[in-house]
């Protein structure tokens, strides 16, 4: 077998478009003249294998398991025929503040039906509890599938997310202002200042640009619930980043090497990257208040309300 330190390469590789036949090559490239080969017959051994583990991972035992958080959201990726296929992607928080990925199937589009599947799995294999927030952008399919599933769970849309959808409608030339008062009322230090700062920004263009006004207020409620939790936390549970920074090498080859590969091959390497990228993967800042989180304790702005 190759030497274990070729491990977070081998899939990378293989989404950059390189054929079994060329990896020696580009190894030598990345490694130096002197690093040994990888032949085909080691590279299929290796894909095999790679399918054995997730196959194992995607039946292991959830029983006893609670994630305080979830991340969720699709990632549409380039294969073969020309179709689109979409990665529905869960990452967890666990209780001692460890991130964790929780879910990685290849879906139909991000439909409720598909993320149904997702989460009726999950809760088939132990994970009974759902987590107490889930942040995702707004697909519209993985919010029912929550609420069939863990109807308790809190949602919050993402910010990035919201943000890039309401410039999208507004004129180039006002972009960048728009973004920067948006900025203003996520980066508020408390829900007062942060409904102002919303109530100005749908005052300002619901006039003349009412569908920006619209995608921005129809969210109002769903864009603010991290109000409600530790303001250590905000900075993690505001947006889907850490699924976007993560996947992004995925998208990034899937995009630019167009109908090289099936979709169990991507599924596959997304799942090799994820699990290299987990073992770099830092806690979450104030592990300590999420026992708090989980036993219901009032958070106003931030900070924890103490009884009277």
């Amino acid at each position: 077998m190759p030497d274990p330190h070729y491990s977070p390469l081998l899939p990378w590789l293989y989404l950059k478009g390189v054929s079994t036949s060329d990896f020696k090559e580009a190894l030598q490239a990345l490694l130096g003249k002197d690093a040994p080969g990888l032949s085909a017959n080691t590279i299929s051994r290796l894909k095999a294998k790679w399918k054995f583990e997730m196959a194992a991972w995607k039946k292991r035992n959830l029983c006893g398991k609670h994630y305080v958080y979830f991340w969720a959201d699709g990632l549409y990726c380039n294969v073969r025929m020309a179709e689109k296929q979409c990665l529905l992607i869960i990452i967890g928080v666990t209780e001692a503040g460890k991130k964790e990925l929780v879910a990685l199937e290849d879906g139909f589009r991000e439909s409720e039906l598909s993320w149904l599947s997702v989460l009726r799995d999950l809760r088939n294999r132990g994970l009974s509890q759902g987590p107490q927030l889930a942040v995702g952008d707004g697909a519209l399919g993985f919010w029912k599938a929550l609420a069939h599933i863990y109807p308790d769970t809190q949602w919050q849309r993402c910010w990035v997310h919201k943000t890039l959808n309401v410039l999208n409608k507004l004129p180039k030339s006002l972009q960048s202002k728009a973004k920067e008062q948006l900025q203003n009322i996520w980066m508020a230090p408390g829900m007062t200042e942060a409904k102002k700062n919303f109530n100005e920004f749908i005052k300002t263009y619901e006039a003349k640009y009412p569908k920006a006004a619209e995608c921005l207020e129809k969210d109002r409620d769903v864009l603010l619930n991290f109000y409600s939790y530790p303001a250590e936390h905000w900075k993690h549970i505001r947006t889907t980043n850490p699924i976007e920074s993560t996947f992004a090498t995925v998208r990034l080859r899937t995009a630019k090497v167009r109908n090289c590969f099936s979709s169990r091959t991507v599924v596959t390497m997304a799942f090799q990257l994820c699990r290299c990228a987990e073992k770099r993967w830092q806690k979450i800042n104030a592990v300590k208040k999420l026992a708090k989180v989980i036993d219901g304790v009032q958070f106003v702005d931030g900070v924890e309300r103490i009884a009277a």
